[in-house]
């Protein structure tokens, strides 16, 4: 007998899936908020030049330190209350930011504000693999893959309507302050989100996204990080998950190279590059477009799945999944850039829901936690080759084919060979 998966609405006000939901949610709201104050600190600045180079370093600086030591901690989450850590986590953000806003409004912008936005992001990431280590506890088991998408691309669009806000509150701004010191001012709203958002995990108690009691792995922290070769060991005997990890990764940095693209486009060809409100606003209805992607993307992956199986729905995203980036490689102009944002989050985050849905089914709880810290890196060490790959490649305008035409090329590439049925087609 199949047993019927729930609706969408029915997983929203679930009432053991609705706490992990809220918090996820708040966080990846304030998460918008804090992206564009660094987007128009760092990059939209009108005293300071956009540039490839520029942003690729960025996501490096915010990026790959975590991909070095993200195993280490992912460690973290299979040995202790993974609550606490999402609620701990959420108090040194809040705390972060508010030091951040303090070195802005005094002029500090230099190694030391590096230094702490690497924490904030560090620290970000470790939430974000706790809750998908603790989501198969609290959703229900036939409904995994619509769990997912509701929580993964629910906190994408909260990301997208954060940034919305955040660009509201800093017009608003504008006219009181400097245009550094407007954006340390949202800086400080986003620390009272994610206060929030910790307030919202203080709810849930303390192993209700796990792990058990019973399966708390004792010794020092030393020993747990000696044991991160587990995580790696578990997706060496789940050959498909591991495989799907690979193609969610790639998928992800082509994203970042798209989104570069799509940055320099409003920043110096799209727009007069002295009017950087104008460009910040045109790359907003980009990444929303995107966000409307993501959306539908989720609402129909579990539909696809049932039509096709999960493996081969994420072969076929994977394929659809250029075609976003030959909308780009014919001509870039604002319309088909949103177009190229929708169709490119549409597939790629059916491929996302799908794979996580995939990962949490073939792991047990018990390694769950580092198998997505290692998910984590593998993802963030690809945006950042994605990234610095790109930045070598663009033009300072962004008008360019040859990125988009590389991009889809090794969507059809992973589609073809890394997901290719001989190797990845395995039951369920």
């Amino acid at each position: 007998m199949q047993i019927k998966s729930h609706s969408f609405w029915q997983l929203i006000v679930d009432r053991r899936l609705r706490p992990l939901l809220r918090t996820r949610w708040t966080g990846q709201f304030t998460d918008g908020i804090f992206q564009s104050a660094l987007a128009s600190f760092v990059l939209f600045s009108p005293e300071r030049q956009a540039s490839a180079i520029n942003a690729a370093v960025a996501f490096a600086v915010v990026l790959l330190p975590y991909s070095v030591v993200g195993p280490m901690v992912g460690t973290l989450l299979d040995r202790f209350s993974r609550q606490r850590a999402v609620l701990f986590s959420n108090l040194t953000r809040s705390l972060t930011l508010i030091y951040i806003s303090l070195l802005i409004f005094q002029g500090r912008t230099g190694v030391e504000l590096t230094i702490v936005v690497l924490i904030a992001f560090g620290v970000n990431r470790l939430i974000l693999a706790g809750l998908s280590a603790g989501l198969p506890l609290v959703a229900p088991k036939e409904s995994l893959i619509a769990a997912n998408a509701l929580a993964v691309t629910g906190g994408s669009v909260f990301v997208v309507l954060g940034g919305g806000l955040g660009l509201l509150i800093r017009r608003f701004t504008d006219a009181i302050a400097t245009a550094d010191h407007a954006d340390g001012y949202l800086i400080l709203a986003a620390a009272a989100g994610y206060m929030g958002a910790a307030l919202f995990a203080a709810m849930m108690k303390k192993s209700e996204i796990g792990p058990a009691p019973h399966q708390i792995r004792k010794g020092s922290i030393t020993e747990g990080f000696i044991e991160v070769r587990e995580g790696f060991r578990f997706l060496a005997m789940h050959k498909d998950a591991a495989r799907g990890i690979l193609a969610t990764a790639i998928h992800r940095g082509g994203i970042t190279a798209l989104t570069l693209t799509a940055m320099l486009l409003e920043r110096n060809t799209f727009n007069d590059p002295s009017n950087s409100d104008a460009g910040l606003a045109g790359l907003s209805i980009a990444l929303s477009c995107a966000a409307v992607g993501f959306t539908i993307g989720a609402l129909i992956a579990p539909m696809g799945v049932r039509w096709t199986g999960r493996h081969r729905w994420m072969r076929l995203s994977m394929f659809a999944a250029t075609l976003g980036t030959l909308i780009l490689v014919i001509d870039r102009t604002q319309i088909l850039l949103c177009a190229a944002a929708f169709t490119t989050g549409l597939f790629g985050q059916s491929v996302k829901v799908t794979n996580d849905a995939l990962v949490q089914s073939k792991i047990s709880d018990e390694f769950r936690g580092r198998v997505f810290a290692v998910y984590d890196v593998v993802v963030n060490a690809s945006i950042v080759i994605f990234a610095i790959t790109s930045a070598l490649l663009l033009p300072q305008s962004g008008d360019s084919w040859l990125v988009p035409a590389l991009v889809g090329a090794t969507y059809l590439l992973v589609a073809g060979v890394v997901l290719r049925p001989a190797k990845f087609f395995l039951k369920g």
